[in-house]
């Protein structure tokens, strides 16, 4: 802002100039940070009417380098003290307060982060968090306002082929989880280039530390990275039906974009064909497959649907905040701005033609399988998964059946069922205080703990309840 002398004769005294702030509040749609410039060409998604829709993700190009903000010039001693609006500053302060403080983003940082000096800013790309009207600004403002920075854009690229998707930082110095699905182009390629843009528009080369493609989870390492802004883990364990979501990701490549809703159901199980789980044929299984499902991978800008060379039951949480193709390795974050799960799926209303997207019906991996995965990643290059040691199928469908739950057909000898006391013909209903309705529900909790867990499992044999506890093998792959 440029001040002015009034003339000569003028009855009103000239106004002192007002000293720059340390941060100045931005003008109506003024962009506080830089996005990514859109992903490359998209190709066409191949046709998979025999398999599940799902896409893979990746990160968008690079921005040229950020703006420097200007030195601020020297102030007159009797120049009064600068100030942000007033109004700004307490619809911000409010908005905070109204989601407990965003657990940490209080007034400096919730104003460091949405008034952000305007020089910083690159004028030829969208934002991340746009204010137009300060006055007006909401919890989810906030939310986005603390979540936004610990999101990632990713490229993966092999040969001719790549696609786009999204990750979240996990430590200051670079490790960011997604989804296997993203980073191997759904199984193409186990040595992808990789490309990561953070939401402020810096560019980091990236390597794959671990892959889970049970659980359909991958940590990768940003190179020569520091000074990131990781993201805060919530209890999913603790989570409601009805409570507020905020989705954050990069959908079609459209990097820091940011959806709402709420928790739509929980202990939500669903089985996605994957091309990068390893083909089990012939090794036993813990439950039967379906033959075609609705569920897939919200696959990224560019990619292509392959053929699935198997598929991996997880437990999810459904939500109705929009997920679409790109969103995968995203975040989906509680009215605190804590991470509750890793965006991995969408549901689609018919088989996959290229148009699939958000019906409502999205799924993420809860924040507390999210944690043990990718520590153990970390820790040791992989994770580990159950085995609970028998065949089951879904005891509804089964001729005269008067329950629903997982239906024991074969209970492997010294397997984790048989040494419980579990046999053919039982019927499981809940495992670790979740209730099972049916094989991929039990796969799903089985495969969600670590091998060597200790688990309760309430059965029915012969129409009375019982109790037992199993201590899960290992799954090998």
């Amino acid at each position: 802002m440029s001040d002015t002398t009034p003339p000569p004769h003028s009855e009103i005294p000239p106004r002192p100039p007002l000293p720059t702030p340390a941060y100045a509040p931005p003008a109506a749609g003024t962009q506080l940070y830089s996005t990514p410039a859109p992903a490359h060409g998209s190709a066409a998604p191949a046709d998979a009417a025999d398999t599940l829709p799902y896409a893979t993700t990746g990160p968008t190009q690079p921005l040229g380098p950020l703006g420097v903000a200007p030195e601020a010039p020297p102030q007159p001693d009797n120049t009064p003290e600068g100030k942000v609006g007033t109004g700004r500053i307490v619809a911000i302060m409010v908005a905070a307060a109204l989601i407990g403080g965003v657990a940490g983003v209080g007034g400096s940082a919730l104003g460091a982060t949405l008034f952000a000096p305007t020089s910083v800013v690159g004028a030829s790309s969208p934002t991340t968090v746009t204010v137009n009207n300060p006055d007006a600004v909401t919890p989810t403002t906030a939310i986005a306002a603390k979540v936004v920075p610990s999101v990632v854009t990713i490229s993966a690229s092999s040969g001719t082929e790549g696609g786009t998707g999204s990750g979240v930082i996990l430590s200051e110095d670079g490790y960011v989880v997604t989804n296997t699905h993203v980073v191997t182009l759904d199984g193409a390629t186990g040595e992808p280039r990789l490309s990561v843009t953070t939401s402020d528009g810096r560019v980091y080369a990236a390597e794959i530390v671990g892959l889970d493609p049970v659980y359909d989870l991958a940590v990768i390492k940003l190179v020569d990275a520091s000074g990131l802004t990781p993201i805060e883990f919530a209890d999913s364990g603790a989570l409601n039906v009805g409570d507020q979501t905020v989705a954050v990701g990069a959908p079609l490549g459209l990097s820091n974009t940011v959806t709402t809703g709420i928790v739509s159901a929980l202990n939500r199980s669903i089985q996605i064909a994957s091309s990068a789980v390893p083909d089990s044929s012939g090794a036993p299984e813990d439950e039967g497959t379906s033959p075609q499902s609705p569920f897939e991978f919200d696959f990224g800008q560019g990619q292509q649907q392959r053929q699935a060379t198997g598929t991996i039951s997880i437990a999810v949480i459904q939500t109705d905040a929009a997920i679409n193709p790109g969103n995968s390795g995203g975040a989906l974050v509680d009215a605190e701005g804590r991470l509750i799960g890793i965006n991995v799926a969408i549901a689609s209303t018919g088989g996959y033609d290229g148009g699939a997207g958000s019906i409502g019906v999205g799924f993420s991996i809860p924040s507390d399988i999210v944690q043990r995965v990718t520590g153990e990643i970390i820790e040791d290059g992989a994770a580990t998964h159950g085995l609970l040691g028998a065949s089951v199928r879904d005891a509804a469908a089964q001729d005269g059946a008067t329950i629903s739950g997982a239906l024991l057909q074969e209970a492997t000898g010294g397997g984790a069922a048989a040494s419980a006391g579990l046999r053919a013909g039982d019927v499981i209903t809940s495992f670790n205080g979740v209730p099972i309705t049916g094989a991929i529900d039990l796969t799903a909790q089985v495969r969600a703990l670590a091998a060597g867990s200790e688990a309760e499992v309430v059965y029915v044999r012969d129409g009375s309840t019982h109790t037992a506890t199993v201590t899960l093998g290992t799954l090998d792959l």
